[in-house]
């Protein structure tokens, strides 16, 4: 039973950092772009960043670019989004997922499997 299963979460006052892990498991994921999202309360999900299956290759949202890095161990089974100057406009529920492909997919339907997500909340 494939599963992705992430964790980190919390709250953090605007400015600090947070740290998310996605652990996979069920199937390799060693072809597999990973990426995250991310779903504020009454606004659609949307992309945060991904990460391509070499590992080698990342492409984030413009709102992540600078503060927030994705990272993969090289078998997949685990990826981080390392998440630094927070903003309140960052709280969401983040969700991992992952994509049958050798690019970096942003659109929400290229991916396969998704897990339950982990609530960030960033108070001013």
């Amino acid at each position: 039973q494939v599963q992705l299963v992430e964790s980190g979460g919390g709250l953090v006052q605007a400015g600090g950092s947070l740290r998310l892990s996605c652990a996979a498991s069920g199937r390799s994921f060693s072809r597999y772009a990973m990426g995250w999202f991310r779903q504020a309360p009454g606004k659609a999900r949307e992309f945060v960043a991904a990460i391509d299956w070499s590992g080698s290759r990342t492409a984030s949202a413009d709102s992540a670019k600078g503060r927030f890095t994705i990272s993969s161990d090289n078998a997949k089974t685990t990826v981080y989004l390392q998440m630094h100057n927070l903003k309140p406009e960052d709280t969401a529920v983040y969700y991992c997922a992952a994509a049958r492909s050798d690019g970096l997919p942003v659109a929400i339907n290229i991916y396969e499997y998704w897990g339950q997500g982990t609530q960030v909340t960033v108070s001013s």
